[in-house]
């Protein structure tokens, strides 16, 4: 019996590699090395190898997804798949993994300096024993673990006192940006070899963009920014960029169960087909969200059902696309965008994924955290923030979980897509956690509604927090629904409003005699609470606060007809 290895190759401090910097340029460079060294140069490594004397490998395309040849006598190495953020290939021998990872450690470490990639191998696997998926997972989740704990940190040698440092990860210098990022979009400043190898592929990430957008991305009008300034900043009016992370829900379990009690061919093509499936049903989302945003931009200005904003323009005479993909190609993404479209592009991101269908014919469904910041604010920050958001929302469908269980099936298998968000109009101070204990817990409770569901359970109707209700109020608030009786009052009476946010944060008493004074008949109506009337309070919650907060942040695209 023939004994082969199994290979994984998985990258580590992506976060850190990725958001270092606060310049979008690098960030877009970093991203793109980051899902290279897991895809392409995975791919080119093996062919390398395959130019060696008596080697011949097999790397899988669309059209042949459901060919596995590694049992052949003549081929030497085979990729399994590639996405996520992750590699698995399968070897006939030791020997030709370890050369293989020796070719694309190389050009990690020669075009992606200070990014980490991991390689865990299985030898002495027996093909056709029907255990390919054991074996796998093991690795995934014993070898590859220990290998990042095992890791030895890289010490770079910080400099020498005659050396300067780059301005954006303080390492030495060995350039200067000029040449490597464009002219209209970024002074001159002292780069590291990290920092250059990142400026070097930025037009090949836009080129990238262009390829997987291009039927709805018009290029002759549009450019994707390379500054957080042109995302569509709005001198003197608004200055705040989203940043937005969604990842898939039960991911991980639904790939480990993925062809489990098959055959080893059967397995590796039906994690073949899942991971071609998934990164599609990312991009197509992804897809679907510019096409809503081009969709609702007319002669330079995003056209919204409650504002509209001017688009900056670049030099060569194109508008600057107000979104912007960092990371995408698996169930996991990564956008940044205007602030003001931050969570509106979130949810329409969380409502086209679940659309998407996959082999194993499960639902997919998502959470997503968005941090909204002023323009400048350091990404790394930001980010950690959204990070912290995105575990809340992930934590929101667990208590959803246990509330439905008794009208569920399966519990354990149970997933809604959850939306998390958090509005930095100052800056952030401490944990997430810690801003909403001090800025968002007053006596009579919570003053926020979120995380919120993206949708209504299919049997459950007495969740009130979830993306529709939350949306119905912003509207009435901003009055968008002036016609329906007991309503009038909300339109052009911002102040109102404003005062009304500081009033509810002294609970239900305090509300109502605010209600009753300014004549207000009722607070806009939630389907799920019919006894609301006056208080805005229910269940130690705050109904509204969340909606008012969020009035500067929706302004209701023009091109989202599915709401």
């Amino acid at each position: 019996m023939n004994k082969f290895t199994i290979t994984v190759v998985d990258t580590t401090g992506i976060q850190d590699y990725v958001f270092s910097s606060n310049r979008l340029s690098e960030n877009i460079g970093a991203s793109y090395l980051v899902s290279q060294a897991t895809n392409e140069w995975v791919k080119k490594a093996l062919k390398d190898l395959g130019k060696e004397p008596n080697q011949k490998i097999h790397i899988p395309t669309c059209q042949s997804l459901h060919e596995v040849h590694i049992c052949n006598d003549d081929v030497t190495a085979e990729i399994i798949y590639t996405g996520g953020g992750n590699a698995v290939l399968i070897f006939a021998n030791f020997q030709c993994a370890k050369r293989f990872t020796e070719i694309l450690s190389k050009q990690v470490l020669q075009d992606a300096p200070g990014l980490n990639i991991v390689v865990a191998h299985y030898q002495d696997f027996e093909f056709g024993q029907g255990n390919f998926k054991e074996k796998l997972n093991y690795i995934l989740e014993k070898e590859l673990a220990k290998k990042k704990r095992e890791r030895i940190a890289s010490v770079p040698l910080l400099g020498l006192g005659v050396t300067a440092t780059c301005q954006s990860n303080q390492l030495p210098a060995v350039d200067t940006s000029e040449g490597y990022s464009r002219r209209d979009e970024e002074d001159t400043y002292l780069i590291s070899r990290e920092t250059k190898a990142k400026l070097k592929v930025v037009s090949h990430a836009n080129e990238r963009l262009i390829k997987e957008f291009g039927e709805v991305f018009n290029e002759e009008i549009y450019d994707f920014p390379y500054r957080t300034d042109y995302l569509g900043r709005s001198e003197g009016d608004s200055s705040y960029v989203a940043i937005v992370y969604a990842d898939g829900n039960g991911m991980g379990n639904r790939f480990q169960n993925c062809g489990k009690d098959k055959s080893d061919e059967e397995a590796i093509i039906d994690m073949r087909q899942l991971s071609a499936d998934v990164e599609k049903a990312g991009i197509s989302a992804l897809r679907k969200v510019v096409e809503i945003v081009s969709n609702s931009i007319e002669n330079g200005e995003v056209i919204g059902t409650i504002a509209k904003f001017s688009l900056k323009k670049s030099k060569n005479g194109k508008f600057y696309f107000p979104f912007r993909p960092l990371v995408f190609g698996g169930d996991d993404v990564i956008f940044v965008c205007d602030g003001r479209l931050g969570l509106e592009l979130a949810a329409i991101y969380l409502r086209e994924f679940e659309n998407q269908k996959v082999s194993d014919h499960e639902k997919l469904t998502a959470r997503a955290g968005v941090c909204i910041v002023k323009t400048h604010y350091p990404f790394a920050r930001a980010y950690q923030i959204v990070e912290d958001l995105y575990k809340e929302a992930k934590n929101f469908i667990r208590e959803e979980r246990e509330r439905l269980k008794e009208t569920l099936e399966e519990p354990q298998k149970y997933y809604c897509s959850t939306l998390d968000w958090h509005f930095a109009a100052s800056g952030l101070i401490g944990s997430l956690g810690e801003i909403r204990q001090r800025e968002y817990q007053v006596a009579p409770g919570n003053l926020i509604m979120r995380p919120i569901r993206l949708k209504d359970h299919d049997t459950d109707d007495e969740q009130w927090r979830n993306w529709s209700n939350f949306i119905n109020v912003v509207e009435h608030f901003n009055g968008q629904f002036d016609d329906v009786e007991g309503n009038e009052q909300w339109k052009e009476r911002r102040n109102k409003v404003i005062a009304l946010r500081e009033v509810i944060r002294e609970g239900s008493n305090r509300t109502k005699q605010f209600t009753s004074t300014y004549g207000i008949k009722t607070l806009p109506p939630l389907s799920q609470l019919d006894n609301l009337e006056n208080s805005g309070w229910f269940d130690n919650r705050c109904v509204y606060f969340d909606a008012i907060e969020a009035l500067d942040f929706y302004i209701g695209l023009k091109g989202n007809k599915n709401e």
